[in-house]
């Protein structure tokens, strides 16, 4: 059968999926990317930058206030410093200790003009200087922008400015010290973020082409070795359809995948018993059904033909007649029973009993074929075994294993019914014959349908008793099996669950 061509407007196969989620996932990872870039990056490195500057000018301005005496002072509009001060500054800063590397630190007095500067930018919009760090070189230390900044500060008492001039962005803090008569700006070039923020901006979409290329072509040679075990398993199905049980699909992954072809795999065992099983009733069925339909039709004949006035000759046959349309019956109403009981139509109704109880009601019913035949059904159920079950399901079974004991008595006539509590909780029930026993090589086939020992050749049933039994049983999820051993008899058993207790393995 050819298999069915995708609906129009449906979605593509796994590997177009597959390639479209890869695809979905790159640009979404990109477009995520130049947000970062665009609203993220410059920002953090702003704040970034802002913390730095801070704690530089707070260090520069505590070594200020830290001084024993004067860092500097002016006399007739002329400057003097404190030359220990500044030195033991500058070496701080040369060596690292105070690291101001790529700032530029701007020391100015009350008057707004400038006491001391360290210089590592270039170029830089408060000096406009060329000099190299610590100041030598041609600079002007009182531009514009650095008065104005200085007034600013001192009026504010801090100042957080960005200031661009020439095409160069640079970003100030500045303070005051502890008396209010210096004021400490330590600023930093914005220029390398915004340029690097710029070329990762132009580089992105050649490189998203790239990556969604190189993603896409990833995504279709996984996505073909993805689907190959799928197409295979497709496949298999299709034999499947076709009738061809013998289908085999390999199970080398060790993922969901190889799971999934490992149970594709036991469905077609599965699906394959299930065929040869149906083949085997069908065969069973017609021979059981051909020899009384045979009888029934030839002693027909015979009565309409030729007993006809002899009354003894007609009511014989006419017996055999009931007796084969009875067996039938008994036929037909076992293989429904299976049937129902196999495939799930007839469930289990669990309702909590006592079992033993169950047991003396069954057993009751055997005094008055026992009687008529001479057997003796022992009952050995003294003790309450409360039970979770279906009642009238486990009367069937009781009297499937009594049935197939009565097929199977020794000498003595004896077979047994047992009730036995167990430690744990539930209940253990066993029917005994004292028959001539089971070899061990017919044991593992007792419960199959239409099974019977060599033995039982010619004996009256339907060789589903035991079928049924199984599979009420296993609905149940109760243990079952059977002890035997030539010349000893037999022990049919099962273990039945407590009320509330979860149920015991199948066999």
């Amino acid at each position: 059968m050819e298999p069915k061509k995708p609906r129009r407007g449906a979605l593509p196969g796994v590997q177009g999926q597959l390639m479209l989620a890869m695809g979905l996932t790159t640009f979404v990872t990109l477009a995520l990317v130049w947000v970062l870039i665009t609203y993220w990056l410059e920002p953090q490195y702003t704040r970034t930058l802002h913390a730095s500057l801070e704690n530089r000018m707070e260090a520069i301005a505590a070594r200020i206030d830290g001084s024993e005496t004067e860092v500097s002072r002016r006399e007739f509009g002329m400057l003097f410093l404190n030359e220990a001060f500044w030195d033991s500054l500058t070496a701080d800063i040369e060596s690292g200790a105070l690291n101001m590397d790529g700032t530029c630190v701007d020391i100015s007095d009350a008057t707004c003009r400038n006491v001391q500067y360290y210089e590592s930018l270039y170029p830089c919009v408060l000096h406009e200087s060329s000099g190299a760090f610590g100041g030598s070189g041609m600079f002007t230390r009182d531009t514009v922008t650095a008065m104005r900044l200085r007034q600013l500060l001192f009026n504010q008492g801090t100042l957080y400015e960005t200031v661009e001039a020439g095409g160069n962005r640079q970003m100030l803090v500045g303070c005051l010290t502890a008396d209010g008569r210096y004021a400490v700006i330590v600023s930093a070039n914005l220029a390398q973020i915004t340029t690097a923020a710029g070329v990762l901006r132009g580089i992105l979409p050649p490189v998203a082409l790239l990556l969604v290329v190189i993603n896409l072509l990833f995504a279709a040679v996984f996505s073909r070795w993805f689907t190959k075990p799928l197409h295979r398993l497709a496949a298999g199905a299709r034999e499947i359809a076709g009738g061809n049980y013998d289908v085999h699909i390999p199970e080398a992954r060790q993922d969901e995948v190889g799971l999934l072809a490992r149970e594709f795999n036991h469905m077609a065992g599965e699906v394959k018993r299930s065929a040869e099983l149906e083949r085997e009733i069908l065969a069973n069925v017609s021979h059981d059904l051909r020899t009384p339909l045979t009888l029934i039709k030839g002693y027909a004949e015979t009565v309409r033909d030729l007993s006809g006035t002899d009354d003894a000759k007609r009511t014989e046959q006419c017996n055999i007649i009931m007796d084969e349309t009875d067996r039938l019956s008994a036929l037909v109403n076992s293989v429904m029973e299976l049937s129902k009981v196999s495939s799930g139509a007839m469930r289990p109704n669990p309702v909590d009993f006592d079992m033993s109880q169950l047991c003396f009601e069954v057993a009751g019913r055997y005094d008055a074929l026992c009687e008529q035949n001479g057997w003796t059904l022992r009952l050995e159920a003294d003790h309450a075994c409360p039970v979770s079950a279906d009642p009238g399901m486990m009367e069937r079974v009781l009297h499937n294993l009594l049935g197939n004991a009565t097929q199977h008595l020794g000498p003595d006539g004896v077979f047994v019914l047992r009730a036995i509590p167990m430690a744990g909780g539930g209940c253990r029930v066993e029917v005994e014959d004292h028959g001539p026993g089971i070899p061990p090589e017919e044991l593992p086939h007792l419960f199959d349908r239409y099974y019977r020992a060599r033995k039982d050749a010619g004996r009256p049933g339907t060789g589903l008793g035991l079928s049924i039994t199984k599979a009420i049983l296993q609905q149940h999820g109760f243990a079952f099996g059977v002890d035997s051993a030539v010349g000893h008899g037999s022990v049919f058993w099962f273990e039945m669950s407590a009320p509330g207790a979860a149920p015991a393995p199948r066999a």
